[in-house]
């Protein structure tokens, strides 16, 4: 097998056409829609890993979880995409992974043992607003208040979601899922900044990030947790959803979206996970959702929706605009 950096061309792709007029394509707000819908889909699947992690996989062992969802699907994104990295991208690549995966995945379980999954889950919701302060930090942007703001409802519409009346905080657990959610701003605002290689694909870049990822998670796994005793049907299927799915297929959704799409819009899509998590209570355990619940869903909906647009400035009547 060749293992190359082949290009997959410009606009033109090196192609002379013939035709006159340009072809109707659809506009600019179109395709940001779809693009914005696509990348949605990552963190909805995202929300079925506490469900899938309880259900199907073996217990008390969340390394061994995380370094199953990295590392093979890790190795299929470089397989089927036959691109490893180039210069500068070598260590790039590394960081990438160590963050939005290695560090991540770990801090994430261990807030989940540590709190109860409300919690957890809220802490979580506060990385689009990490985002937005990073933004201005490593990417100059300007602070966008708009979206700020809408992070901050957005965390509190999870919180009434998630939360119950004998949620526990325990100080390591606050700290790993604050640190986790951290990880993972850092490594969405590094994303962006340092872009993707145009001869790269989404789910080659995707699967340098998981292998990087994998590789920081194989040793403390082996170390501290081992490999389980008994590893049935249902923790096959439950590994090779969260890697195949939840892993390469997401993340190369998100990463593909994170390219194009503004970085704190971006983040805010995260909402979903812990909204398809409670959704999923209800329909698979059989939870009942209070009125105060359902505010909290619209709220959550509402931040996401908009934290998508910005609005457009006023201008004073009689004055040019």
């Amino acid at each position: 097998m060749c293992w190359t950096h082949q290009p997959k061309g410009h606009d033109s792709g090196g192609v002379t056409t013939t035709t006159t007029s340009p072809p109707t394509s659809p506009g600019p707000v179109t395709n940001r829609a779809a693009l914005t819908a696509a990348t949605a889909v990552a963190p909805v699947v995202w929300g079925t890993t506490y469900l899938v992690t309880t259900e199907l996989l073996p217990p008390d062992h969340p390394l061994f979880a995380a370094l199953m969802r990295a590392l093979p699907a890790g190795a299929l994104g470089l397989l089927l995409s036959r691109t490893l990295p180039r210069g500068a991208w070598w260590w790039k690549a590394a960081v990438l992974g160590a963050l939005n995966i290695g560090l991540f995945f770990p801090l994430l379980f261990l807030a989940a043992e540590r709190l109860p999954g409300g919690v957890a889950a809220t802490l979580g919701a506060a990385q689009p607003i990490l985002v937005a302060v990073l933004a201005v930090i490593v990417l100059s942007e300007r602070l966008s208040l708009w979206r700020l703001g809408w992070g901050v409802v957005g965390v509190v519409g999870v919180g009434l979601v998630v939360l119950g009346p004998g949620a526990m905080f325990d100080p390591v657990g606050i700290i790993a899922g604050l640190a986790g959610a951290a990880a993972m701003g850092i490594g969405v605002v590094l994303t962006k900044r340092w872009g993707r290689p145009e001869e790269v694909s989404a789910i080659g870049f995707a699967g340098w990030q998981l292998t990087a990822g994998g590789l920081v998670l194989l040793a403390p796994t082996l170390l501290l947790e081992g490999i389980p005793n008994r590893i049935g049907a249902p923790a096959v299927a439950g590994y090779l959803w969260l890697g195949i799915v939840g892993g390469l297929l997401a993340y190369s959704l998100w990463f593909n979206g994170l390219r194009t799409l503004p970085v704190t819009a971006t983040a805010l899509l995260g909402l979903l996970s812990p909204l398809v998590a409670a959704i999923l209570g209800v329909v698979v355990a059989g939870e009942t959702l209070s009125a105060l619940q359902l505010v909290g869903f619209a709220l959550a909906l509402a931040a996401l929706g908009a934290g998508q647009v910005i609005p457009r400035p006023r201008t004073r009547k009689g004055l040019p605009s």
